[in-house]
């Protein structure tokens, strides 16, 4: 039954058949060229690193980006950004995080940081993928990420860069399928993370169909003894994920949580999750712009 519904709903999304929420909000538009590179601002380095997993029985790949003038002798937050269920650590580059976030610290609206994307599919050590990216074994390998995160990637983020640590110096956020992994890493791991991103997330956090979810819908929530920034944003013509974004806020608001949802112009793609991250990035490390 699990694999059946899983399938059912892996074509719902391809053919676009979950509706959306058609409520448009102007309030959370970015300005003009907010996704641009000027000629005055230093966008800092792209690093290709290699780790090995334990977890995942192999090395794996992710991309960081340092900030403008990175330096040891100085200690950064670090951003872990996911990709979604058909990109890999490669994925990020085509929303430009280095230009956003860039332009952000350049303008006193960001703190420098740290930003790492990785590749989220982390097949347990001794299996490999079917290919089928919407296949039962393909959810679990994103959900099994957790562990990789914890056991293997960020070890090495801190033992090779200068970082901060502490969960008010850490931030997880994702599009689509990492959308789903950040808001499960983030309530999962809630001594570790602060901040949770959500750009238009997949479903499978809560029950779906007649499946269990990675969350009963009562334990969708922060624990009172941490405060945590969550922003969930949603696309008002995205009809891949649809109502999700809104059911995660509504259930958020159900159980007592104090979080950031809003609607922005836009399909399932980077016009929607770069508007996001602008508006994460504006948020995080001590910076309060909502």
């Amino acid at each position: 039954m699990k694999k059946t519904m899983l399938i059912l709903l892996a074509l719902l999304l391809a053919l676009g058949c979950i509706p959306a929420h058609a409520d448009d909000t102007e309030a959370y538009r970015p300005p003009a060229g907010y996704d641009q590179k000027a000629e005055n601002v230093d966008y800092g380095t792209l690093e290709h690193q290699s780790y090995y997993s334990e977890t995942c029985g192999k090395y794996r790949d992710c991309m960081v980006y340092l900030p403008a003038g990175y330096t040891p002798e100085k200690a950064y937050p670090v951003l872990y950004l996911l990709h979604g269920i058909g990109g890999n650590h490669l994925e990020w580059a085509g929303g430009k995080p280095e230009v956003i976030v860039g332009n952000l610290v350049a303008a006193g609206e960001a703190k420098e940081m740290i930003i790492v994307t990785p590749n989220i599919k982390a097949y347990p050590a001794g299996t490999t993928s079917s290919g089928n990216m919407y296949s039962p074994e393909a959810f679990a390998a994103f959900d099994h990420f957790i562990n990789d995160l914890q056991v293997d990637l960020m070890p090495f983020i801190r033992e090779k860069y200068s970082i901060l640590e502490g969960r008010e110096n850490t931030a997880v956020a994702g599009l689509s399928m990492g959308g789903r992994e950040a808001l499960y890493i983030g309530l999962t791991l809630q001594d570790t993370f602060g901040y949770v991103g959500a750009f238009a997330p997949a479903p499978g956090v809560l029950p779906y169909f007649a499946e269990k979810g990675l969350f009963e819908e009562d334990a969708f929530k922060k624990d009172e003894q941490y405060e945590t920034f969550i922003l969930i944003v949603a696309g008002t013509t995205d009809t891949v994920v649809g109502e999700w974004p809104k059911t995660y806020s509504d259930t958020l608001n159900k159980n007592g949580t104090a979080h950031v949802f809003y609607e922005t112009q836009g399909g399932h793609n980077f016009f929607v999750w770069k508007n996001g991250l602008y508006h994460f990035a504006r948020n995080i490390f001590g910076m309060k712009a909502e």
